[in-house]
């Protein structure tokens, strides 16, 4: 395990926002590139996507947002992702029978279970992974209103067409 708790900022990022409208920005961007929002909260969204690159590997992918207050009116945005690793485990199905007076037998019969086993689970570490998260964010975020200026509200009201 190499782990560092080093000053970048992969996993972590500043917006003017308060953490309700960020983390509303977080679940839009999650559910623009197909992510199933499994939870979210004022302060948090938690997703998952699947994927099947091989036909008996199947991977999913968790992403966890935090938004908390950070200075007067913004927010910290924290993610994580994990991605999960299963693989199709086989097991071999047996019939007892029962006779009389030998006891049981057990024969094997030709099915077996099949079941997705969990076989590697690890935190997504790409900086440009997240970057392409919050950048996507980005574009969900609330803009600023924007305020009048002095000049566009001295201009003369134009009449309606037909109006003289």
């Amino acid at each position: 395990m190499k782990e560092s708790f080093s000053s970048d900022n992969t996993y972590s990022r500043h917006y003017p926002q308060r953490p309700a409208p960020t983390c509303e920005a977080a679940r839009r961007t999650l559910l623009s590139q197909g992510y199933t929002v499994v939870n979210a909260t004022a302060d948090a969204v938690e997703s998952t996507k699947n994927f099947q690159s091989k036909n008996e590997v199947h991977e999913q992918l968790t992403l966890r947002v935090s938004c908390v207050p950070h200075e007067a009116d913004g927010s910290l945005v924290f993610v994580s992702a994990v991605q999960d690793r299963y693989a199709l485990k086989k097991s071999p199905t047996s019939a007892s029978v029962g006779v009389g007076i030998l006891g049981s037998v057990s024969l094997p019969i030709g099915s077996s279970d099949d079941s997705l086993v969990r076989v590697a689970s690890v935190t997504v570490q790409d900086a440009a992974f997240y970057q392409g998260f919050f950048d996507r964010l980005d574009q969900y975020l609330p803009r600023p209103q924007t305020v009048p200026t002095a000049e566009a509200s001295e201009q003369p009201e134009m009449a309606p067409a037909g109006d003289t």
